[in-house]
């Protein structure tokens, strides 16, 4: 057995290879059959236009080997590199915040110490581009600066991009447009949206918004890695990868049908909880196991298991839980 996976992870001691073997050579079967549709409709030109038929294509995943050209189009992060050639490496080259350096350095160590293309040893070392693509992005968006979470984010956009600059582009449409102001030094947009995802168990699954409130739990204590993170090291790495390709196309509110769907399949679950540090318990549970391993059924069931959600009411639900936040405040 393989004990680091095609991304460079150390799989766990308990790592349960059967039923990993046994899914995986029933998604092989699935990813084949994808790539030779996606390179259809690629026909060796590099482009799409966004259209239900791409969109339909994204959900049922992207191949590896189109993953990062696609992220960059649909994303619009294509765009912008193209517009601003060498701005990328100005960046690198110009005056640097020490202050900002530093917080870099201390987190290059702990990002992923189980992925061994990020270890001092590897060669590439990984760490390096990381490095770059925090330093870059922290001179080029200064509201920001650098933030913890976004090393991960980062570590995976070049683990699948393989290019330095491609990743300082990506990073800059997720904290730029993608998602809503996770990572200024208020995180207001992380915040409110942890009590976007409360109201939308309130309505799609009340009895667990009932059990959190009983026991006082706060949705941050719970999912704040989820939104941080973008489940990085919380779900598999093929799961967050199909999770990231929907991300790219439809925008933040994949990240609530990812959440409501964990909280949904796992509604009895959790309601078996009888106190706090149960219920903080259960909602690590429900992020492994078969079901998250499946990503390939797993992503079909984000889009049918919480029902209708549009970009419009997320945006009403923010509003009101971004102003009830500013009051208390």
């Amino acid at each position: 057995f393989c004990r680091v996976d095609p991304y460079g992870f150390e799989r766990p001691e308990d790592f349960d290879y059967a039923s990993y073997e046994a899914f995986f050579s029933r998604y092989l079967v699935v990813l084949t059959r994808r790539a030779i549709k996606w390179s259809k409709l690629l026909k060796g030109n590099n482009s799409i236009q966004k259209s239900l038929k791409v969109k339909r294509y994204i959900r049922k995943g992207i191949p590896n080997e189109h993953r990062a050209l696609i992220w960059m189009i649909v994303s619009g992060a294509q765009t912008n590199m193209e517009e601003n050639p060498g701005y990328y490496h100005r960046l690198l080259e110009g005056e640097k915040n020490d202050k900002l350096l530093e917080a870099i350095r201390t987190d290059m160590n702990r990002t992923f110490p189980d992925n061994v293309k990020f270890r001092k040893t590897a060669d590439p070392c990984l760490q390096h581009a990381l490095y770059n693509v925090l330093v870059a992005y922290g001179h080029h968006n200064k509201a920001v600066g650098y933030c913890q979470g976004m090393n991960f984010i980062a570590g995976y956009l070049i683990l699948i991009t393989k290019n330095e600059e491609e990743s300082f582009w990506l990073l800059d449409a997720l904290i730029g447009r993608i998602l809503p102001d996770y990572y200024s030094p208020a995180m207001l947009g992380l915040k409110t949206d942890q009590e976007v995802l409360g109201e939308l168990v309130k309505m799609k699954v009340p009895a667990v918004a009932e059990l959190m409130e009983r026991h006082g739990v706060m949705w941050t204590l719970v999912v704040s890695r989820w939104f941080i993170c973008l489940f990085i090291d919380i779900l598999p790495v093929e799961t967050v990868l199909r999770i990231w390709d929907c991300l790219f196309y439809e925008g933040s509110k994949i990240i609530f049908r990812v959440a409501l769907t964990l909280i949904k399949q796992h509604q009895a679950f959790i309601l078996e909880a009888t106190n706090f540090p149960d219920i903080c318990e259960k909602f690590k549970q429900i992020t492994k196991g078969t079901f998250v391993t499946e990503c390939h059924s797993f992503m079909q069931k984000i889009f049918t298991d919480p029902g209708s959600l549009s970009m419009a009411t997320v945006n009403k639900l923010r509003e009101t839980c971004r102003e009830k936040l500013l009051s208390q405040g």
